[in-house]
């Protein structure tokens, strides 16, 4: 297709990317990663991300307030508090050496393999930060549905239930990698289109450097 060129795939692999990286940051610090209600008291909604743990009445409103100690915090939400922000150091910094690798980017005269350095080390930050984004989440996920139903833990206790900031964060971990991985994709394009032409160059040359040889038409004297 006329569309799907290394220049088009790069640029939309880069937003691809972007968006991602925007929706994890905006992930890490949304308190919706658990949710839970109580049977006792139906009006009180209680919800915990890394940072805060809120509480919704319908008196009140909602009231955030945050963890107090490090040290304290649970090996879950340390975990993924740790992935998270590893996440969104290796997506900035996939996401701005992949954008001075793009074609038609000015870098620097001669710099052409300089510039597919820089898409692929690009491509390997963001499937880094894509990565360590799904590996947060789905350990946070799989910590509570385990405990969720923990044999020792009462009936009358509620349990932690997913939050919409695990639904987003499986989403931009999900666009970081697909944007990571056709990153590759646009590298090994540009790879075989610099091939076509070394050799579209080369048949050139040698058709230009062949010798010519003149064809006499033949004729017969009566």
């Amino acid at each position: 297709m006329v569309l799907l060129t290394t220049k088009f795939v790069q640029r939309a692999s880069l937003f691809v990317s972007f968006v991602g990286l925007v929706t994890t940051f905006i992930t890490t610090f949304l308190p919706l990663w658990k949710t839970m209600n109580s049977d006792l008291n139906e009006m009180e909604n209680w919800y915990e991300g890394l940072w805060h743990m809120c509480i919704y009445t319908e008196e009140v409103g909602i009231h955030c307030k945050e963890f107090e100690s490090f040290l304290a915090l649970p090996p879950d939400t340390l975990a993924g508090r740790v992935l998270m922000c590893i996440s969104i150091v290796t997506g900035f910094l996939g996401v701005a050496a992949a954008f001075f690798g793009l074609e038609g980017v000015e870098v620097g005269a001669g710099w052409e393999r300089v510039k597919r350095t820089f898409l692929i080390l690009g491509g390997v930050l963001i499937w880094v930060s894509g990565i360590t984004t799904l590996a947060a989440v789905s350990f946070m996920a799989y910590v509570m549905v385990v405990k969720f139903w923990d044999e020792n833990l009462p009936d009358v206790m509620p349990g932690w239930e997913y939050g919409e900031a695990m639904f987003s964060g499986w989403f931009a971990g999900l666009l970081l990698v697909v944007g990571g991985s056709f990153l590759f994709v646009a590298v090994c394009m540009g790879d075989h289109a610099a091939k076509l032409q070394q050799k579209s160059h080369i048949l050139t040359r040698n058709q230009e450097h062949r010798p010519r040889t003149h064809h006499y038409r033949k004729t017969e004297i009566v």
